[in-house]
């Protein structure tokens, strides 16, 4: 068995809730709900019209107005979140050999802003009209490619399209890659933009947002007897793997390890969950098995937290079928509550979530509890933090059609 550990040693940040990882920390520990009404586009024609909505990306950009126009915002952000987590590890890029380092992202859609914008203009002004940026600038893969390009990383790396198990994924295919000798450091994580024309339309269409949208900050309640969906979120995250014998010879701090993966399909439908939880249920002991652990070893689970009454009730009943009655000793809480769920880039920011809950000793809230639905009878945190010792815990992802992808952590 392979006993290499995979160090986290850097993180950067991009989202609802803040710019920076201690932004981000000091408004999630308090609670502040940061979904609120989209209005940068027309947006009243949508049943769900509310979101987490990243904020001043340029005063916090440090990439050209000449770059900027020729990538989506989604990229952008991706850039953004690197070159904090880059920075945040200290990792000398002048003398680290760039082959052997890798670039993992992860997201669900794409940068469709971009590609609004110019599919527009070339039904109104024609092929002339359109930048000949457009065909790098949307596809999902564009953020890992602009990544390497600004930092000339060469190494082994993946673009992961997979849901909202999108950056779960990216982050296990970039833990593999150090464990299996191909690279030595990797870049990875999460990037979604989803507040768009286009691209709310889209997500609409799943059915699985909240249409509370008078009042937006309570408008996402997981396991809430009155829930009804999630608020969408935009933003990235990124974090800086390594072997810990080369985090530990370059001084460099270390936030935790990437201890197990676990991964199932449910197998049931191209769009819907099983009515059963067997394949989740699979995903986390997969996950507990390859981190080494057992079941009664895990402190924290950070939810997936849809928002619906199926997906939280199968969730719950996974949860309990696996933890027993160990289940009342452990934490769990949805930090996503308070600044919405981001898709294909949810998982990262939930990793750096986890890993300073884990620093700080607190278990950070699932907000706007108020009812407990009698299905969904576990502690979720409700609305306060916690305090509570955090060593090893697990992080669960899941998509469309019945992904599963869990994540195990240790401190």
């Amino acid at each position: 068995m392979n006993k290499t550990k995979i160090a986290i040693t850097g993180l950067g940040i991009v989202s609802p809730a803040g710019m920076k990882k201690a932004t981000f920390w000091a408004n999630l520990k308090s609670g502040r709900s940061f979904v609120e009404k989209i209005e940068r586009f027309d947006s009243t024609l949508y049943q769900s019209r509310i979101a987490g909505q990243v904020h001043d990306l340029d005063a916090y950009s440090h990439i050209s107005g000449r770059l900027s126009k020729k990538i989506d915002i989604f990229a952008h952000m991706a850039l953004v979140a690197a070159e904090e987590a880059i920075k945040d590890s200290q990792i000398d890029m002048g003398n680290t050999d760039k082959t052997r380092m890798g670039a993992f992202m992860g997201n669900a859609i794409g940068g469709w802003l971009f590609a609004e914008t110019e599919l527009r203009d070339m039904y109104v002004e024609g092929r002339e009209g359109i930048s000949p940026f457009m065909a790098s600038a949307w596809f999902p893969a564009a953020p890992q490619g602009q990544v390497t390009i600004y930092y000339g990383i060469k190494g082994y790396s993946k673009t992961v399209v997979s849901d909202r198990a999108s950056s779960a994924l990216a982050l296990w295919y970039a833990a593999k890659t150090i464990k299996d000798n191909k690279n030595n450091y990797c870049v990875a994580g999460g990037m979604e933009a989803p507040v768009t024309p286009f691209s709310l339309l889209c997500c609409n269409t799943q059915d699985r947002l909240t249409r509370n949208n008078l009042n937006p900050k309570t408008a996402y309640r997981p396991y809430d007897l009155h829930r009804d969906g999630f608020a969408l979120g935009e933003g990235a995250a990124m974090a800086i793997l390594e072997k810990e014998e080369t985090a530990k010879a370059r001084g460099a701090h270390i936030y935790g390890y990437i201890k197990g993966f676990g991964y199932s399909c449910d197998g049931y439908h191209r769009s819907e969950y099983a009515m059963k939880p067997e394949a989740l249920e699979y995903a986390i002991k997969m996950c507990i098995k390859d981190a080494g652990w057992k079941a009664e070893d895990v402190d924290y689970v950070c939810l997936d937290a849809e928002g619906t009454v199926l997906g939280d009730i199968l969730e719950v009943e996974a949860l309990k079928n696996v933890f027993g009655s160990h289940g009342k000793k452990m934490a769990f809480s949805a930090p996503k509550s308070m600044y919405g769920n981001l898709l294909g880039a949810q998982s990262s920011l939930d990793l750096v979530a986890t890993l300073m809950s884990m620093e700080h000793g607190l278990v950070l809230p699932t907000i706007n509890f108020q009812d407990a639905d009698p299905r969904c009878d576990i502690d979720v945190t409700p609305n306060k933090a916690v305090e509570k010792k955090i060593s090893k815990a697990i992080i669960i992802a899941r998509g469309r059609g019945g992904i599963n992808m869990v994540l195990g952590v240790e401190k």
